[in-house]
């Protein structure tokens, strides 16, 4: 039961999974709050061309 508890300490797979995922999540609300940014000024930029026609 020890030996099993110290591979299981020993393993760094699950903590470099995790690591991943937490950068890849991190991209993902960053491109999000992006896209959100700027198709807000595009909406606003068609909207000004639409009134102005």
């Amino acid at each position: 039961m020890l030996n099993s508890l110290s591979k299981l300490l020993k393993c760094s797979a699950g903590a470099t999974a995790i690591e991943y995922a937490l950068i890849a999540s991190l991209i993902a609300v960053v491109a999000i709050a992006g896209m959100k940014s700027i198709g807000n000024k595009v909406q606003l930029q068609l909207n000004n061309i639409a009134n102005s026609l």
